[in-house]
């Protein structure tokens, strides 16, 4: 991307790195204008240098410069920032259909006569295919190959659309299936820490900064690099060389001091963390990690915590580069010219950590000592609810029915199932697998239960989905993938398993089982994300732990279990063994990791971008506009660009709207978004079989998320939604006014068919959890104008915005419970003449059944000026279509 060069404050300097010359912008010029910033948050820095260097008098201004620059008098800002990431990063769930977009705006710039090379990426795209592979085999040898194999029969449709986009689009960039999780592969070899790259023949070097279609994008932020996760609507925007508008963050500074104990892990860390800042409320805002804590946590460590800054809430959890910092790069295998250059760049801009110098002034500040932190898991349904180990068998009960003595013979076995059995036992996703200090433990608790005669309970479906190839090198060197293997941790793939619902089917005995007994069965696995009905349709208990603990709980078989007190089971001689007896001490682990070279990595990602023999050979597609298959049921080209509307100055409103859905607090994407399996009894699984396909080959709804016909017809179809106004869970509603219930997708239809505007209502935090497209892209296609919340999650409120839907927010005191809503209203927004700004207050109405009429005032959630202008146009992709054709 060209930089405007405009630096009005004059602040384009040189300086010196690996025998390089480098020019940047510099912050110390800038203090001989804006005052000093020797105290600013590292993370604002780095957004003041965005501004630096893309001033140009319109979008970036003096003013904003200088907004920025008097942060530290207030602490906090109203203003809004036009700011623009260095790269994006994607995974393949969200990267298809952003590709699927991508391809139908060239066909929208063909059908007017223009150069459909116009959409192309401007700044560089890292597509990741690390979602898809399922564990359908696992506790085998075999079982590795045999779910490559599956996911390669699976996806081949999709896999060959991201080959043509591979070739198609210039900076665009395919990591191909069985290498590693996004974040992992980014963590390990894609960032930078500082980017460089030649403008006007010079050498420029900035901060790296990302945005990714995943919302643990933000792992990163332990490197120093400042990404977080967006929609794919809004990453698809940022790669045309759209600016993310942003208000001026706040910034929670979180001080850690001592260190971690013995026998405690970063994932128990983490999860204190982020009860925590979830406590503390940090929606929307930066968190920014100081104190000489730092000083004794590894860079896997950070990048643990950083990872989860979703889970707490904030847009990101960031920790300044410093001699950490350089020692991952390095052991990392990057080249040394990079190193020099962080290191350089870094202590040049005040960007360096340095322990003894005076720590950033935030807009608030926590503290915690490292030294309280206690082994703990979270669950059983959301990740902030950190539980200890020895509490874990009183939080179960809060989800266990009274007769919770319940026992069902598992058919073909000698054993029965309880309520609180462990039916699956998961190391994986992205917050773990990247730590060889957690990851090794494991295998250490692996070899001595073995030592003592312990094994897997035979319920317990066991796997490892380690994020990069280099765990395995490690493991492996160790001595430790032996006894993983000897306890039915075998490797199953390289990518995001179970975290994501791609835990693959329980052994028919079991599912039988836990169907007919009704039973509450729980899962413990190593992820970030434990929302009610993601990790399996058939588990309504999940837990995350750190790996080792996965592990024993695989021997221990249950959850109702206090494993601090309670035996895992008996030795050889009959004698209990605890597990104390079986968890290693830091030096062990410590001497392990240390065998961790960068030999391994540079090994590994040689060829990261080449894939195997099936990969290299599928069919790529020719041309500059995709050819698509009309009979495809995974990739189909979306209505989104069939009609570019005019802008209209106000707002248009609407009138005589239904409510689709009445929904309570702390709905999430998951609730909303199609994810997980396809039943065939769902609209979309009928839809299928009228295509042709059987139920043994749905797949998943990630996987068909380049179509939207599919997806469409599983938005809201989650199994443990709860709408207010059907008397069943699942995706079922009420089409009024004749009161039959039905499912929200056939409503939905039946509404359009009538030109009904349909709305949803919601209570606090709405849309929390990943950042998927689909949550806010069907939503749009049912339909739906509007979507009136208590509060909304930041990510799905932006999406909503990016795809032309309208979030509202209730004013404080107001709710569905407070209006006393049941859904059977109609609702009219009024429509304004005068044009929309950011906050405003807009005024709506409902009519109840018996004919009375009640007015209020709600806050249009349109946060900043350029989002105004994204609404007006229809959505944000529609906003730069229109730009590149002409028509604005």
């Amino acid at each position: 991307m060209s930089i405007p060069g405009k630096d009005s404050l004059k602040t384009r300097r040189s300086l010196q790195a690996g025998g390089t010359s480098y020019d940047y912008f510099s912050l110390a010029a800038a203090q001989e204008k804006l005052g000093d910033l020797s105290r600013l948050p590292f993370t604002l820095k780095i957004l003041l240098e965005n501004l630096l260097r893309f001033e140009d008098g319109q979008v970036v201004t003096v003013e904003d410069i200088s907004a920025l620059g008097e942060w530290l008098q207030s602490r906090s800002s109203e203003r809004e920032i036009a700011y623009r990431p260095a790269r994006v990063l994607m995974q393949d769930f969200t990267g298809v259909p952003a590709v699927v977009d991508l391809a139908s705006m060239r066909d929208a710039v063909a059908r007017t006569g223009g150069d459909p090379e116009r959409v192309n990426p401007l700044i560089p795209v890292d597509l990741v295919i690390d979602h898809s592979v399922q564990v359908d085999r696992y506790a085998s040898p075999e079982a590795f190959a045999a779910n490559v194999e599956l996911e390669m029969e699976r996806n081949r449709e999709r896999y060959a659309f991201l080959r043509w986009g591979q070739t198609a689009f210039g900076n665009f960039r395919v990591v191909p299936p069985g290498t590693g999780i996004c974040h992992q592969v980014n963590l390990e070899y894609l960032a930078r820490s500082v980017w460089s790259e030649q403008v006007d023949g010079k050498h420029l070097a900035y901060p790296d900064t990302l945005v990714g279609t995943d919302s643990h994008t933000t792992m990163i932020n332990g490197l120093g690099v400042l990404g977080w996760g967006v929609g794919g609507i809004e990453a698809e925007a940022a790669m045309l060389g759209q600016p993310i508008s942003m208000l001026i963050p706040e910034v929670i500074g979180f001080r850690l001091k001592g260190k971690l104990r013995e026998g405690v892990t970063a994932t128990d860390l983490v999860l204190t963390v982020t009860e925590m800042l979830r406590k503390k409320g940090v929606v929307g805002k930066f968190v920014e990690f100081c104190g000489p804590g730092l000083d004794h946590l590894p860079l896997a460590d950070r990048a643990t915590i950083a990872n989860m800054a979703p889970e707490y809430g904030a847009t990101c959890g960031f920790f300044p580069i410093d001699r950490e910092t350089i020692a991952y790069l390095q052991l990392s295998g990057r080249d040394p010219q990079v190193t020099a250059l962080v290191e350089a760049y870094a202590r040049e801009q005040g960007m360096w950590r340095e322990a003894g110098t005076p720590e950033p002034l935030f807009t608030d500040l926590l503290e915690l000592n490292l030294a309280a932190v206690e082994p703990s898991l979270a669950g059983p349904r959301r990740p902030q609810d950190r539980v200890t180990l020895p509490g874990l068998p009183k939080a179960l009960e809060t989800v266990l029915p009274e007769d919770a003595s319940r026992q069902v013979p598992v058919t073909g076995t000698d054993y029965s199932l309880g309520h609180g059995a462990v039916v699956i036992a998961a190391i994986t996703s992205c917050t773990n697998t990247s730590n060889p200090a957690v990851m090794l433990a494991a295998g250490l608790v692996a070899k001595k239960a073995l030592e003592k005669g312990l094994a897997r309970k035979p319920w317990v479906k066991s796997s490892l989905a380690p994020g990069s190839k280099v765990v395995t090198d490690y493991l492996v060197k160790a001595g430790l993938q032996e006894p993983l293997d000897a306890l039915g941790f075998n490797l199953v793939g390289y990518g995001c398993t179970t975290c994501i619902g791609n835990s693959g089917p329980l052994d028919e005995p079991i599912a039988t089982a836990v169907r007919e007994g009704d039973l509450t069965v729980s899962a413990v696995l190593s992820g970030n994300r434990n929302f009610e009905g993601r990790i399996h349709p058939q588990v309504k208990a999940s837990w995350l732990a750190s790996p080792p603990l996965v592990v024993a709980f695989a021997l221990a078989g249950t959850t109702r279990i206090d494993l601090s007190s309670t035996p895992l089971g008996n030795d050889r001689d009959g004698r209990p063994v605890y597990l104390k007896d079986i968890w290693p001490d830091s030096a062990e682990i410590a001497r392990l990791t240390a065998q961790v070279s960068a030999e391994m990595f540079r090994k590994e990602y040689a060829e990261v971008f080449s894939g195997d023999d099936t990969w290299q050979q599928l069919p790529v597609p020719e041309g500059k506009t995709y050819a698509w298959d009309a009979a495809s049921t995974y990739v189909k080209a979306p209505p989104f660009f069939d009609e570019l509307r005019q802008a209209p100055d106000g707002l248009e409103g609407f009138e005589g709207a239904r409510v689709l859905a009445l929904l309570g607090d702390s709905i999430t994407t998951d609730h909303i978004s199609p994810a997980g399996s396809i039943r065939p009894d769902s609209p979309a699984g009928k839809y299928l079989q009228e295509k042709g396909i059987g139920p043994a080959d749905f797949n998943s709804y990630g996987s068909r998320r380049g179509n939207h016909e599919v997806m469409m017809r599983g938005t809201f179809a989650n199994i443990r939604l709860k709408n207010e106004m059907a008397d069943r869970e699942g995706g079922f509603t009420r089409l009024l006014p004749e009161g039959n219930q039905m499912s929200i997708y056939d409503a939905a239809m039946a509404y359009q068919a009538q030109g009904t505007p349909l709305v949803v209502i919601a209570g606090k935090e709405y849309g929390t959890g990943s950042s998927r497209d689909w949550a806010a892209k069907g939503t749009l296609l049912l339909g739906v104008r509007a979507v009136l919340a208590e509060s909304f999650e930041r990510i799905h409120r932006s999406n909503l915005v990016g795809m032309g839907v309208l979030p509202l927010q209730f004013l404080p005191g107001q709710s569905r419970r407070s209006l006393a809503l049941d859904g059977s209203e109609t609702f009219q927004l009024y429509a304004r003449k005068a044009p929309l700004k950011p906050g405003q207050t807009l005024k709506m109405a409902f009519v109840r059944e018996d004919g009375s009429r009640q007015e209020l005032e709600v806050r249009c959630r349109l946060d900043t000026l350029n989002e105004v202008a994204y609404f007006r146009s229809g959505g944000i992709l529609h906003h730069v279509l229109q730009g590149m054709l002409g028509s604005r």
